[in-house]
């Protein structure tokens, strides 16, 4: 059984900071406690102790759908642009009788995805018929499919021919289980539409075969990436003269079909006699390139999928009355348009599928990262250090790698900070920000931060990083677009923040992984975090760390040590016998102390 042990109390402190790599993206406006990994309180609610005894053997499988959401076409009989596949990355943690976690590596366990039903009753076990995908399969991506099977093997859980094809596999160079290309679909089995749905992860002991732990994630799919609004027939885009527009019944392949017959018009092209037609055949599109290639054949030369959809449409999003759809950022105090009204929603993933549900919701819109639909088709030439390996800078950004960082806007902490001329663009707390790049950048080239504390892996994404003794920062914070907590009790998202930590949020709980009290009286933890929920920490552990470096207090308590979002509880505390702090508290010294120095 191969391990990596995660940091204990046999670790020196100094050896716990090098382990400490970031993995921090709260929400950038204040809103919810979606912030709660860097929360300082240290309640004492799990309890504290010596950290001596014997501890049961326990297993915690920390798992997450890889973008936040996977998009998937409604029909593929005119042509594709993407197939079903989804993807769930996934560790395991087993803890030990002395309370020291360890993370698992291949051979230990076999993970496996299995239907499980949400609290609506909504279960998603299969996909056959529900989808013309696989009519069209062999044509489209040259794979000889059997019914329900994925590109890459897997299948849908009550449609599996035998368990290997429910089976994650290992990835070395990922360093984490993958369940890749699992082909679900937005509709459950009683034919309900579930964008959301829930899929049960479970760890098997590969020494006795029994099964040790189990987590319920999210398979996010959409089938609205669509382009009826504008190309039905006598829409904005399907009413010229000269064109023998669709006259389909079915409006989604009557959108379609406009489509490959405007294509025709203007570019001399037959695509409608070609039917169906795959869109990354001519226009290389990273998202199906499982290869990792690069462009070849008919698509050398010609525009990215992404430059021929957002770079040419990015002044054609306006309504039937010749109104345009926003296509800008939020400001402070601000509210992001409505899905209806926003030029990137109105595509993908569609007016009632919530793409951005997480944390930062109510704050940000999809432009405030990613910037306008010119710059996200590559109109202009990135800025140094905008790409994210620093080789593409200067050329237009690559889709799906030059894309924005979490320390683009949580360029650091509560005392040392990026904080921009605009106070418009500050959060209200003031030292985060709310857009990801210089407004005057064309390209909305990526901030780079000049500190670490919440950056990801240099050289990587967010969805690629690993931070605290390897854990993936998706594990601990959740998918891309929908970071932890999501906007309503209720979402799907928040079932598996619960069943590890016993409340929804970003993992924050050491009693998740570690055994209580076993933790030494440091700062650690993720991003230089101290001990949290642990009574050591509220009993006094914290006193003799505030006297010898307050400054490291502040960072996340505030400069003047009233609390800041980093230091906001996220969970109902219990301090001691009389004193409970509620969720969502700025924990400061004033809470207890007359100050700092009280």
């Amino acid at each position: 059984m191969a391990t990596r042990f995660l940091p204990s109390a046999a670790a020196p402190a100094a050896v716990l900071l090098t382990l400490v790599l970031p993995l921090f993206t709260a929400c950038a406006g204040g809103g919810g406690t979606g912030e709660g990994d860097g929360e300082s309180d240290g309640g004492g609610s799990q309890g504290g102790g010596g950290g001596s005894g014997s501890f049961p053997v326990s297993y915690k499988i920390l798992a997450a759908n890889d973008l936040g959401m996977h998009c998937v076409d409604k029909d593929f009989s005119v042509f594709s642009m993407l197939p079903p596949f989804n993807v769930v990355n996934a560790q395991v943690v087993r803890t030990d009788t002395s309370g020291r976690p360890a993370l698992l590596e291949d051979g230990a366990v076999t993970l496996r995805y299995s239907a499980t039903a949400d609290a609506d009753g909504s279960t998603n076990s299969e996909s056959v018929g529900k989808t013309n995908f696989w009519q069209y399969a062999k044509q489209l991506y040259g794979a000889d499919l059997s019914p329900g099977e994925g590109l890459k093997g897997l299948y849908m859980p009550a449609e599996a021919p035998d368990p290997a094809r429910t089976a994650f596999e290992w990835n070395g160079g990922a360093g984490l289980y993958k369940a890749e290309g699992v082909p679900i679909l937005p509709v459950d089995d009683a034919g309900r539409i579930n964008r959301f749905p829930l899929m049960r992860v479970s760890a098997i002991d590969n020494a006795n075969g029994t099964t040790v732990a189990h987590l319920d994630v999210v398979l996010p799919v959409s089938e609205e990436t669509t382009c009826s609004d504008c190309h039905i027939t006598g829409a904005t885009a399907a009413r010229a003269n000269g064109i023998a527009w669709s006259s389909a019944t079915d409006l989604e392949i009557q959108s379609r079909e406009n489509i490959l017959l405007l294509h025709d018009s203007r570019t001399g092209t037959s695509l409608m006699a070609s039917r169906p037609v795959l869109c990354a055949g001519c226009h290389y599109s990273a998202a199906l390139d499982l290869a990792g290639t690069g462009p070849a054949g008919a698509q050398v030369g010609l525009p990215t999928m992404s430059a021929a959809m957002h770079a040419y449409h990015r002044d054609k999003m306006v309504d039937p009355s010749g109104v345009t759809f926003a296509d800008d950022w939020v400001r402070q105090g601000g509210v992001p348009p409505s899905p209806d009204r926003q030029s990137c929603y109105l595509c993908h993933p569609g007016r009632d599928t919530r793409c951005l549900r997480g944390a930062m919701t109510d704050t940000v819109s999809c432009q405030n990262c990613h910037g306008r639909m010119g710059a996200v088709g590559g109109i202009a030439s990135l800025a140094p250090g905008g790409s994210i390996d620093g080789n593409n800078d200067g050329r237009p950004r690559r889709p799906w790698v030059d894309l924005p960082r979490c320390q683009s806007c949580h360029t650091g902490d509560a005392v040392s900070h990026l904080t921009l001329a605009d106070a418009s663009l500050m959060s209200t707390d003031g030292f985060r920000t709310l857009l990801a790049f210089d407004p005057a950048d064309p390209a909305a080239s990526p901030r780079r931060a000049a500190g670490s504390r919440f950056a990801e892996n240099s050289g990587q994404l967010f969805r690629f990083s690993k931070g605290h003794a390897g854990i993936a920062c998706e594990g601990c914070h959740n998918s891309t677009h929908a970071i932890w907590p999501n906007s309503s009790a209720g979402d799907n998202d928040n079932v598996a923040p619960r069943q590890l930590q016993g409340h929804a949020g970003t993992l924050v709980e050491c009693s998740a992984c570690h055994g209580a009290g076993t933790l030494p009286m440091s700062l650690g933890g993720p991003h230089g975090m101290h001990p949290v929920a642990d009574s050591r920490w509220t009993g006094g552990g914290h006193e003799s760390l505030a006297e010898r470096d307050r400054q490291a207090c502040a960072a996340c308590h505030g400069a003047d040590f009233r609390g800041s979002p980093l230091s906001r509880t996220a969970a109902a505390r219990q301090w001691s016998n009389s004193r409970t702090v509620a969720a969502g508290v700025e924990v400061g010294c004033y809470d207890c102390h007359n100050g700092p120095g009280g």
